[in-house]
C-alpha cells in the first residue's frame, strides 16, 4: 500500500510538472511572474500530502491495527445481516436479527427482517407475526387497532400459549373495548410466570378492566380502581405534603425518575376518583412507553418510576437519556388517552435530574 502512495505521489507530481512548465516559460518573459515557480511548487506539494493523508482518511484500508470491538451489538448485528446474505433462507436468523434490530431501536430495519421470516414461512410463524406488530406499535400505538392488530390475532390462532401475543392481544382487546377478552388474555398471561418487571403491569391492566366491569355506570362511575373500592378516594384538595408513591426500591446504580405531581386549581373539579398514569416516554422515538405507573388521583404526589415499570420487557430508559415525563388524569378509567383527560408533561435528564415539578394545567384536545 505504501508502493501505491508513492505511485500517486509520483503521478500528481507529473501532473504538477505539467501545469507549471507554461507557467515557468511565461515567467522569462516578465518579471511581474516570478513568483509563478514558487506557487507552482506549493500547489504540487499540497497535492502530494493532501492526495496521501485523504486516500489514508477515506480509504477502505485497514491502517490502523486496531478496530471497533468486534463482541459489540453493533458489529454483532452486522455480522449476522451478513451472514444473511449467504443464507437468506434461514428462518431463525431472520427472527434473531428482527429482534436485535428492536433492541437497537432500528425499527425499519426489524420490520424488514420480521417481514423476510414471514414469507419464508408462509405466513405460519406466530414469532414473525408478534414481531411484525411489536415493530408497528413501537412505531405507532395507533397500529394495534390496524395491522398490528390483526397480525397479534393470526399469532395467537398459532400460538395461544405465546406470552408476547397475550400481551399485546390484551392491549388490541381493551382498546377496541372488548374488555371480558382482554382480561382473559391478561389472566392467562398472569397464570404463565411473567418476568418480576411485567407482572405488576400486568395485574395493573386486570385491575382497572375490572374496575371498569363493576363500574359501568354513565358518566362518573367508571374509572375506580380496586384500591379506590376499598377505600374512598379523596377529592382533589388544597396542596400539602407530597406523598410518596410506592415503589420498588431500586439499587443504587439503577435509574431513577422522580417528579412531583400537582394539578393545576382550574382543574381540580375534573379529577374525582379517576385513576392517575404517569409514564416515562423517549420524545424521539414514538411508541409505548419506557415505564408506567396507574396510581390514584392525589395531589401533590410524587412518584418515582424505574426500569421495573418498563412496559415492555428490556425496552427502559437508561441513564443519561432524555426522556419526556407524562401524568394524565383517565377520566374514563383507560390507559389510553382520551379527549378531555387533563394531563401535564416535563423534559427530565434521567441520572442528572433529581426530583421534578410535573404540574397537570391542560387537557388532551
Amino acid at each position: 500500500m505504501l508502493t501505491f502512495v508513492l505511485l500517486a505521489a509520483a503521478l500528481t507530481v507529473a501532473g504538477a510538472i505539467a501545469v507549471a512548465i507554461p507557467l515557468l516559460k511565461s515567467g522569462a518573459a516578465a518579471e511581474a511572474a516570478a513568483p509563478a515557480p514558487w506557487a507552482a511548487l506549493a500547489a504540487t506539494a499540497l497535492l502530494v500530502i493532501g492526495s496521501a493523508v485523504l486516500y489514508v482518511t477515506w480509504s477502505n484500508w485497514p491502517w490502523r491495527s486496531e478496530s471497533a470491538p468486534a463482541d459489540s451489538p453493533q458489529s454483532m448485528v452486522a455480522r449476522l445481516a451478513r451472514e444473511l446474505e449467504h443464507d437468506p433462507q434461514n428462518l431463525e436468523g431472520w427472527l434473531m436479527l428482527g429482534h436485535s434490530y428492536i433492541a437497537l431501536q432500528e425499527y425499519p430495519l426489524a420490520l424488514r427482517a420480521y417481514e423476510r421470516a414471514d414469507r419464508l414461512s408462509d405466513g405460519k410463524n406466530a414469532e414473525a407475526l408478534t414481531g411484525e406488530a411489536e415493530v408497528l406499535a413501537l412505531t405507532d400505538e395507533g397500529e394495534l387497532n390496524g395491522r398490528a392488530g390483526r397480525l397479534i390475532e393470526r399469532a395467537l390462532a398459532l400460538a395461544p400459549d405465546s406470552g408476547k401475543a397475550l400481551f399485546f392481544g390484551g392491549a388490541v382487546a381493551a382498546r377496541r373495548g372488548d374488555l371480558p377478552l382482554a382480561r382473559a388474555r391478561f389472566v392467562k398471561l398472569l397464570g404463565m410466570d411473567p418476568p418480576p418487571n411485567v407482572r405488576p403491569l400486568i395485574e395493573q391492566q386486570i385491575n382497572a378492566i375490572d374496575a371498569q366491569l363493576a363500574g359501568a355506570a354513565p358518566v362518573g362511575g367508571a374509572g375506580t380502581s380496586v384500591a379506590s373500592a376499598k377505600t374512598p378516594a379523596a377529592p382533589a384538595k388544597a396542596p400539602g405534603p407530597p406523598a410518596e408513591a410506592p415503589a420498588a426500591a431500586p439499587s443504587a446504580a439503577e435509574a431513577l425518575v422522580r417528579v412531583n405531581v400537582t394539578l393545576a386549581p382550574s382543574l381540580a373539579a375534573a379529577a374525582g376518583s379517576s385513576p392517575l398514569f404517569v409514564f416515562v416516554r423517549d420524545p424521539g422515538h414514538p411508541g409505548p412507553p419506557l415505564a408506567v405507573k396507574r396510581l390514584e388521583s392525589r395531589f401533590p404526589q410524587t412518584v418515582s418510576l424505574a426500569a421495573s415499570d418498563a412496559m415492555i420487557p428490556g425496552r427502559a430508559f437508561t441513564s443519561g437519556q432524555s426522556v419526556e415525563v407524562v401524568a394524565r388524569i383517565a377520566r374514563s378509567g383507560n390507559p389510553v388517552g382520551a379527549s378531555g383527560d387533563p394531563l401535564g408533561e416535563v423534559s427530565y435528564r434521567v441520572g442528572r435530574d433529581e426530583l421534578v415539578s410535573l404540574v397537570i394545567d391542560h387537557v388532551m384536545p
